[in-house]
């Protein structure tokens, strides 16, 4: 056979031979060839595994060349304008508003930063479900942001592609793309089914399978656009898939596969169009008759009904969740084809039906999508999703993981439909929005259940259940999604808007979701189980409702689009009749019930609000009759009702999850879906229907009607009474609301915003991102546009001032604050606003307390000030009716009631019912009723028997009297008495005649007293006016109203009796009595006061400032009373008059027992405060005498001899002893050795030193592959390299004297400086270890919180007992000769240390020893060749000592010009460390033979002759540190030390340091300048003072240093550190000056703390000369220091110890004589490493710590971060970190970098930061330390513009470095205070 033999042969050749066969005019022999060799190669019983297929097809395509170079040749064809880069879930992308034209456009981050964005509103974003790059399709953006090279039209000069190089790929490609169809077919197996090998499906399986195949075509697709066409017709043509889809004749095979296609299809539940009618065309006889009888049943059941196929399909569904039960609904379907046929008729389309099948694997997504940008591919692709589109939804209903696959369902949607042009087509081609409703509808309809809203046996309305996993797991927001995707497209809305049929569907939809979650109040039991459901109803309601519907708004703006509103509120209205039938709802909802879901309700507000507002369309005319609007306003008066109740504590037994809706009903991203609409609608209603009957229907909703009598009793069937006042004000404020807010009645946008933004503002300062957040997004929340959006920042600018982000001093920083101007608490504050808007309680109360004390601080008002009226922007003409709701005579029955019963102190009334009462009237009185303009003087007394009051106009009722009163009350009642009233009514009686029982002439008065059963009377003519037929009404009439309260019930219990009050007041006699109350004073308004109010107001208005207008704005009650009474006055005459008689009758004057409760109130007030203070200072006087007597018997116990101590004279033992408080016992005296005391220390290992680096300049984080960071020039580094080079030439126990260790992981101490005793602290940590709760620190480690201050600490340092610093004999300066000194410091370290006794002290001592050892790790302890051996623990003890001077020198700064005491004396502890380490190191004895102290101070015999073999020798004196040494002979002689011993051990190792000085800077010179030096300076030796003169020792060190001449030669490969060109005097002066000045420091320091003498201040340059003269080397000369006549030569300060200089001088240099040098010759460039020659020049000059310097701009830093590779494991971590001392790229929690189960982050701190690490991460822009076994998250350096972090680039705004912040960070990282300032700790497991 052909194939056979061309299979044998190599692919190349083989490839090659083909593709010139099929070059040949004639091919058809090349072409049976190659399909014969692909039936063997493609053969689709082989496994896919087997990858040889794959690598025939890559060679065939390639045609002979090898594949990479037949890519690469195919790429320069490349004719694509467009990036389409296709990105998966968690890639970083950018969105560029400005550049956007659908809100879904994004960029990969090379479009965006090859583009121009500069000043655009863009911002990174992590992508969620992946997508793809738009540069290049000005269909999505605009061409401005176009990349450089898309903005190239590239496609124009592109050569065509030759035929012959695709010619291959089109002849096998179609046989491997139905190859890899075929695998998919025969992989496929339906859920729960078992395979023939008997396993469960494992599609997962099959995939990984098939991973290279589909990787290869992903591969082809990224060749360019001449593949991708390619491609695009193999994939669409449908010829070739006729041919290929049945497999080849004859092969058993290939049918059975092609049946398994089938039944898939068939078990989708879908089948093709034709297949229902006609019968299979398959080759077999047999196989047909199979087929068509299983095809003919299956199509019938589908065809019947698609729900009932699906529900059987699913039978756990609804059931299993033990809930109601499911209904099925008749199918609602307009077209079954939608739902259940599917016909492919290409290979796109079986392979995206093999996709949804397979769940959307991403591979397979990303090669769909990866072809987008081929237009043709584009289009039919479109047309294919869309065609699947039902498919989809049923796979993604049963899919399990269904967050993933909505996921990529989403990932491609939005690339087809964010196109208008292509949304268009589709829309017209392929009915894209009657698919889309249809299976919207189809999928909710598959969780519908009963409602029981309001009659739950008759309702025939079916809701969506919100426990159903469709709406609790969102599953169906991907389809909810591409739904209002496409609706932002005009075109495609319109064509929405335009089809009714469509629009009744939609209606339909949304009914599903009226009325859902439905609450019904538990009274009796709490509920068992809170079902947390609530979520799931409110996101679908928002999703599926809300969000289309601000859509469809935004395309309804205009005239033009009146129509399309018309009709939705036409539709709107039927579909809301149609519910009141569905639930039976006649004219009461039923009671105790709420649901917050009325999307029908909000439909038909937004809808209404949008008409008026912009397309001028007549309110009335969209309007329905009076019965209906009074039925729509019932429900959502409910819910405000509601939330009254819920807050009132009455659905407490519903649990928490009744809160959580009240509130999500009323926060920011759902309020204007929400509650705006409702109370838009209410106010609608509220315009068009009765006042009288509104007003009596929302007390009764809120339950409130019993309240509302005269009576001082009174009984509520519905309310405890703990809840009345509430519930009261509940409704109160609601009608406030309902009354003055004006949000869709007739506010700008921008008006809007402002107050929005002001009332967010005024509950709390707020940052830029959560005002915006805050804020309630207008239309479509994908746009992230707030309306206007260029007026955000404008308005923002307008309203507040911006407060820059600070530090606390607790160190806790802040972001960048808005805050509001004064100016807008003037004038904008809007408690009604703040109100509506507030999701806690507590925002309210927090608004009033910042607006009361910015009153107190502008100096308007210091009491406690009440919610200001502010006045209203006027209605629009439309809903004018509103105003009568102000203007009816209910709510003035209700007001004057009120007002009655607060001045009458009944219960429940409250400032807030009061403050609300006034509101209203004010609210009255400010919008006047058009038709009562004229003056109602003449009012004729005798019509109002039958009703309160004559009018409607609240002016004219105002001043209107009521005489009578008729109430119902108990028996009990107080009115009922006949006998006095008792104490309750006089008290309630004291201002006049008011309840008095009338017993005389109670008949006649009975006619004329007012009876409060009106509005029930009112609502039963109303119900007549409506119900026209008569027989309706009189049935309405006789039927009693089961829910409904009665203001006077009909049947009423016996004990109720009917009595009459005499009240003879108006509504303006009881605020005048009000206001007399509030202020306490009787005659509080004289009977002139009017007069002067209004002479004051004219005198404001003449002067033309608003002097007054503050005054009465702002204020209390009685400023709030003042401007009705003015107000009321001002309007009309009759007020005026009825006002100055009510003044005038000066009430007479009250008995001072029977003052009103409020008057005893305010009087008592100031006399308990004083009372209380009183009471206070007693308590305190006792508690300390208390205190006194426990520690004078505490102390008795003590010390019994104590009288005899006291004898002693207390004089002495203050001089001789410190005494010491322990913060624990309270107890205050000496340390003891048997009680000592210590000090609460923190020991640190720190690396801080060792990262020091020669100059102080930061070093630069690298953010390019060209940037690095060297390590190897920090202090650390080169101390080690030091030590070791030492340890290799001279004796290891004297190296190890030699230097300093503890640059790196050295241990520093730091206290806050309390002490306790150290028994106490055992007990005190006793006592923690049993309390778990704390989890900020390990007590087990001995970490504990100062019990004072709470500083964290670990240990305590014992203080030795003794005089403090202040004795004197330590001090007394010394006459003696320094020889003498020498000798006695000898004599002084010879001393053997007398062996400690054991004691309780010696033992903390110990102790501490341990925890200091404990805290480094060994590695920073172990530098010697034999770990662990004396002469290491004597290193590791003195460097301790070092380390805490140098980290002292580095917080002061790094030098001691600031002198005085650091930071603070009190908080250093280095004087108790230095007594603990000279206890410990006083064990050590120097080898006497060894002393540096005789080699430093005699000439001594020279030691060569014993000759180098026998052992190594001393380290040089040279070549030691010099400070090290005055540490060592510190700490090793006895304590406490003399001070003129100090001095001479000082000014001896100033000498050698001197002379280090000149050897280590005569190597620096020039051999000519040496010898030039060395000559000059000779004479000089001889000459008087040749001992201190620099020439002189310089030029004698030069000559007896070159006599080796190897030193030189070897010193000088090292560069010059101060090479200046020529050495003067001078810059030789100043470099001595220089080199000694770190040991000078030191050495200050040291006496600063042993001897508490004090640093003096000095300049800059004076600083050497300060300190020489403070450690005594110095005399303090007449001439001041460094003055510029005669500086003082740094030489003069030597003091040579009684022998020659110049002996001394040579002995050391003799030392350095005769050192080997090592490998020099070899290995020249590692010269200065390797000889030990090169220790003699060092430098001791660090510049101070510093962090590395970061990029001002966070992308560069991310761009370059975020896709790095891990050096370790060569992966893309998935949290990078960065180390922000060391610049080291780490994995923070990476499994990959792991040792022993370490993660790197907590590895690098230890090694970097000796356990202290901060690292930045990459993703997240914040720090996190690490400190030892803890971490905290510090914040981040980085803030955007407005000053403020983002964590986790959540917003993806540029941000900028903020240096304040950062060199925060640093300081806290030098000066080692992250444990005490950042509070949150927690454990890291070694996890991080």
């Amino acid at each position: 056979m052909m194939a056979a033999s061309l299979l044998r042969r190599d692919k190349k050749a083989t490839a090659a031979h083909l593709k010139a066969d099929l070059n040949r005019t004639d091919n058809c022999a090349g072409a049976r060839q190659l399909q014969e060799l692909l039936d063997t190669v493609l053969n689709p019983e082989t496994p896919a595994t087997d990858t040889e297929a794959l690598d025939w097809c890559k060679c065939l395509i390639a045609g002979g060349d090898g594949f990479d170079e037949f890519c690469k040749t195919v790429r320069s064809y490349d004719n694509a304008t467009l990036c389409g880069l296709v990105w998966t879930a968690n890639f970083v992308a950018y969105r560029c508003r400005t550049c956007g034209i659908s809100p879904c456009m994004s960029l990969c981050a090379e479009c965006f930063n090859n583009g121009d964005h500069t000043g655009h509103d863009f911002n990174m974003f992590r992508s969620q479900a992946g997508g793809a790059c738009d540069c290049g399709d000005s269909n999505v953006m605009r061409e401005s942001g176009f990349c450089r090279r898309h903005r190239l039209k590239t496609g124009e000069n592109v050569p065509s592609v030759p035929r012959e190089l695709l010619l291959m790929s089109e002849m096998v490609l179609p046989r491997f793309i139905i190859s890899v169809i075929q695998y998919l077919r025969e992989g496929y197996t339906e859920p729960g089914e078992v395979t023939d090998s008997g396993s469960e499906r494992d599609l997962q399986k099959v995939l990984q399978q098939l991973e290279p195949q589909i990787s290869f075509l992903e591969e082809l697709t990224k060749m360019g656009g001449a593949m991708r066409t390619v491609l695009t017709k193999i994939l669409t043509n449908q010829q070739t898939f006729k041919d290929l889809s049945m497999g080849q004749e004859g092969s058993p095979y290939a049918k059975q596969n092609y049946e398994k296609y089938l039944s898939a299809l068939k078990n989708s539940g879908l089948v093709s169009v034709e297949e229902k009618a006609l019968p299979a065309s398959a080759e077999s006889p047999a196989g047909e008759e199979e087929a068509t009888g299983a095809l003919a049943s299956s199509g019938a059941a589908a065809a019947g009904s698609p729900e009932e196929a699906s529900k059987e399909e699913d039978p756990d569904g609804g059931q299993a969740l033990g809930q109601r039960k499911r209904v099925k609904l008749s199918s609602t379907t307009k077209d079954t084809s939608i739902m259940d046929s599917l016909k492919h008729k290409c290979f796109l389309e079986e392979l995206l039906f093999w996709t949804i099948k397979y769940e959307f694997p991403q591979k397979m997504v990303t090669f769909l999508l990866n072809m987008l940008p081929d237009q043709d591919y584009k289009i039919t692709f479109t047309k294919t999703f869309v065609q699947h589109y039902a498919f989809i939804m049923k796979t993604l209903m049963k899919s399990h993981e269904s967050d993933t696959m909505s996921n990529r369902i989403v990932h491609i949607s939005v690339q087809l439909f964010s196109n208008e042009e292509l949304a268009r087509h589709v829309t017209e081609e392929c009915q894209l929005l009657d698919v889309m409703v249809t299976v919207l509808l189809y999928m909710m309809e598959s969780c519908l259940v009963k409602s029981e809203l309001q009659d739950e046996e008759k309702s025939r309305h079916v809701v969506v259940n919100c426990g159903e996993a469709l709406l609790k797991n969102n599953t169906y927001w991907p389809l909810v999604s591409d739904f209002i995707n496409i609706l932002s497209h005009q075109s495609v809305a319109k064509k929405f808007l335009e089809d009714h049929s469509l629009l009744m569907l939609w209606m339909s939809f949304v009914s599903f979701f009226q009325g859902m979650n439905l609450n019904k109040r538990e009274m009796n039991e709490h509920v068992e189980f809170e079902s947390q459901t609530y979520y799931a109803a409110f996101a679908a309601e928002l999703e599926a409702c809300a969000q289309p519907m601000w859509g469809l708004l935004t395309h309804c703006k205009v005239k033009e689009t009146q129509e399309y509103t018309k009709t939705v509120v036409r539709y709107c209205l039927e579909a809301l009749q149609l519910w009141f039938d569905a639930i039976g709802f006649v004219d009461e909802p039923a009671p105790n019930q709420v649901t917050f879901h009325l999307p029908l309700h909000r439909y038909y507000a937004m809808f209404l609000s949008k008409a008026v507002k912009c397309q001028g369309l007549d309110l009335d005319s969209l309007l329905p009759d009076q019965e209906m609007l009074m039925k729509i306003m019932v429900h959502p008066l409910q819910i405000q009702a509601s939330l009254s109740e819920i807050h009132s504590n009455m659905w407490v037994r519903n649990g928490l999850q009744i809160k959580g809706q009240a509130m999500t009903y009323v926060q920011s991203h759902f309020c204007n879906s929400m509650i705006d609409p409702d109370i838009y609608l209410l106010q609608v209603c509220a315009s068009r229907l009765d006042p009288d009957y509104f007003i009596s229907s929302v007390f009764e909703r809120f339950k409130v009607v019993d309240l509302l009598t005269m009576a001082s009793v009174h009984q509520n069937a519905l309310l405890d009474s703990e809840q009345e006042r509430p519930m009261l004000e509940g409704a109160l404020t609601f009608l406030v609301i309902l009354t003055s807010l004006r949000l869709h009645l007739g506010m700008t946008d921008d008006e809007i915003l402002r107050s929005e933004m002001v009332s967010q503002l005024c509950m709390n300062d707020r940052t830029h991102s959560s005002l915006l957040d805050l804020i309630p997004e207008n239309p479509n929340p994908k746009s992230g546009i707030v309306p206007g959006s260029c007026s955000f920042e404008e308005m923002l600018s307008a309203v507040a001032d911006f407060k820059a982000p600070v530090f606390e001093p607790g160190g806790s920083m802040q972001q960048g604050m808005y805050t509001p101007k004064a100016e807008v608490w003037e004038k904008e504050f809007d408690p009604i606003m703040v109100v509506l808007r507030t999701v806690y309680r507590r925002d309210v109360q927090s608004a009033m307390d910042r607006y009361a004390a910015f009153l107190k601080q502008s100096g308007i008002h210091t009491g406690n000030p009440w919610p200001p009226y502010k006045e209203r922007s006027p209605l629009h003409p439309s809903y004018k009716g509103l105003v009568q709701l102000l203007h009816c005579k209910t709510l003035h029955i209700v007001i004057f009631t009120l007002l009655y019963k607060i001045w009458m102190d009944h219960q429940n009334m409250s400032e807030h019912v009061l403050c609300m009462v006034l509101y209203l009237i004010e609210l009255g009185l400010d919008n006047q009723d058009q038709e009562h303009k004229e003056e109602e003087e003449p009012c004729i007394e005798e019509h109002c028997h039958d009703s309160w009051f004559p009018g409607t106009s609240l002016l004219s009722n105002l001043h209107h009297v009521i005489n009578f009163v008729r109430v119902r009350v108990p028996e009990t009642a107080p009115e009922v008495k006949r006998e006095p009233p008792p104490s309750t009514s006089t008290e309630a009686t004291s201002f006049g005649p008011a309840s008095r029982r009338l017993s005389g002439n109670w008949r006649e008065n009975l006619r004329e007293a007012q009876v409060f059963s009106l509005v029930a009377e009112r609502r039963r003519k109303f119900q007549e006016i409506i119900n026209r037929s008569s027989t309706e009404a009189s049935a309405q009439v006789v039927r009693p109203k089961s829910s409904s309260t009665r203001w006077v019930p009909p049947g009423t219990p016996p004990q109720l009796v009917t009595e009459i009050l005499e009240v003879r007041e108006s509504m303006l006699s009881l605020l005048i009595k009000l206001h007399q109350k509030l202020s306490a004073k009787q005659n509080s308004l004289p009977a002139g006061w009017l007069e002067e109010a209004a002479a004051a107001k004219a005198a404001a208005a003449a002067g033309g400032g608003p002097a007054d207008a503050g005054r009465h704005t702002h204020g209390d009650g009685i400023t709030a009373i003042e401007r009705i009474l003015t107000k009321a006055a001002g309007c009309s005459r009759h007020s005026q008059r009825s006002i100055q008689e009510i003044c005038g009758k000066v009430c007479p004057p009250v008995p001072p027992k029977k003052s009103s409760p409020a008057d005893k109130k305010t009087l008592d007030k100031e006399e308990r405060r004083t009372r209380a203070r009183e009471r206070q200072q007693k308590l305190l006087a006792e508690f300390a005498s208390r205190q006194k007597s426990f520690m004078e018997t505490a102390m008795d116990v003590e010390s019994p001899d104590g009288e005899a101590a006291m004898d002693l004279g207390l004089t002495e033992l203050m001089d001789s002893e410190i005494l010491y408080d322990c913060v624990i016992c309270g107890q205050s005296g000496p340390s003891t050795e048997d009680r000592p005391t210590g000090l609460v220390v923190l020991l640190q290992a720190s690396s801080v030193l060792g990262h020091r680096c020669k100059t102080g300049e930061a070093k630069k984080l690298p953010t390019s592959d060209e940037e690095h960071i060297y390590a190897a020039d920090t202090c650390g580094v080169a101390h080690d390299l030091r030590l070791a080079l030492m340890q290799r030439f001279f004796r290891e126990s004297s190296c190890l004297q030699s230097v300093s260790i503890g640059w790196d992981g050295g241990v520093y101490v730091q206290t806050c400086g309390h002490t306790l005793h150290i028994d106490c602290h055992k007990s005190y940590m006793e006592s923690l270890r049993n309390d778990q709760v704390l989890q900020g620190f390990s007590v087990d480690k001995g970490e504990f919180t100062c019990p004072l201050c709470r500083q964290f600490a670990n240990s305590v340092i014992p203080c030795r007992p003794g005089p403090g610093l202040e004795a004197g004999a330590w001090h007394c300066p010394s006459n003696k000769k320094p020889s003498v000194l020498v000798k006695e410091v000898e004599d002084l370290q010879g001393l053997m240390a007398p062996f400690p006794t054991v004691s309780n002290l010696s033992k903390e001592m110990e102790l501490v020893i341990k925890d200091i050892k404990n805290t480094t790790q060994k590695k920073y302890m172990d530098y010697g060749k034999n770990p662990g051996s004396p002469d290491n623990d004597f290193l590791f003890m003195y460097s301790v000592a070092r380390t805490n001077l140098e980290l002292e020198l580095v917080h002061r700064g790094g030098h001691l010009c600031s002198g005085g005491a650091s930071g603070a004396a009190k908080r250093s502890c280095l004087n108790q460390l230095f007594q603990v380490l000279a206890t410990h190191m006083r064990l050590y004895s120097i080898d006497s033979a060894y002393n540096p102290w005789t080699r430093l101070t005699q000439v001594t015999k020279s030691q060569l002759e014993e000759g180098p073999e026998v052992d190594r020798r001393e380290v040089a004196m040279l070549f030691r540190d010099v400070p090290s040494l005055l540490i060592i002979f510190v700490l090793t002689m006895p304590q406490p030390l003399r001070k003129e011993h100090f001095t001479c051990v000082v000014k001896m190792l100033y000498n050698l340091q001197f002379v280090q000085a000149l050897a280590a800077l005569s190597a620096q010179f020039s051999p000519e300048e040496r010898q030039a030096w060395s000559t000059s300076g000779t004479p000089k030796k001889n000459a008087a003072n040749g001992e201190k003169c620099f020439e002189a020792l310089l030029s004698h060190v030069i000559s007896e240093l070159s006599s080796d001449e190897k030193i030189y030669r070897l010193n000088a490969a090292e560069p010059t550190v101060l090479s200046s060109s020529v050495w003067s005097p001078q810059s030789i002066e100043f470099s001595l000056r220089q080199f000694c000045l770190p040991y000078l420091r030191i050495a200050s320091l040291l006496q600063h703390h042993l001897y508490g003498d004090v640093l003096t201040e000095c300049l800059q340059e004076d600083e050497f000369w300060t300190l020489v003269v403070g450690l005594g080397l110095l005399a303090p000369g007449p001439q001041t220091p460094g003055s510029s006549s005669s500086p003082v030569p740094s030489a003069s300060c030597l003091e040579w110890p009684g022998v020659s200089a110049f002996q001394l001088v040579t002995q050391w240099c003799e030392e350095l004589k005769g050192l080997p040098e090592t490998q020099a010759e070899h290995t020249l460039e590692l010269v200065p490493f390797r000889s030990p020659q090169t220790l003699l020049v060092q430098d001791p000059q660090w510049g101070a710590p510093r962090l590395l310097q970061l990029p001002d701009n966070y992308n560069i830093l991310f761009q370059y971060y975020h896709r790095k590779a891990c050096s370790a494991c060569q992966k893309v971590p998935k949290d990078p970190a960065l180390c922000l001392v060391c610049g080291t790229f780490v994995c923070l929690k990476g499994p990959c970098c792991k040792q022993q189960g370490t993660c790197e982050c907590v590895l690098h701190s230890q090694h970097c930061g000796a356990a202290t690490g901060i690292f930045l991460l990459i993703n997240a822009s914040v720090i996190i330390i690490i400190r030892g076994h803890r971490f905290c998250l510090w914040g981040s350096v980085y803030l955007d513009a407005h000053g403020e972090e983002d964590r986790d680039l959540r917003r993806g705004k540029p941000l900028f470095l903020c240096a304040e912040r950062y060199r925060v960070l640093e300081q806290q990282w030098v000066s080692h205070t992250f444990d005490h300032i950042n509070k949150r700790w927690g454990p890291h497991y070694n996890g991080l």
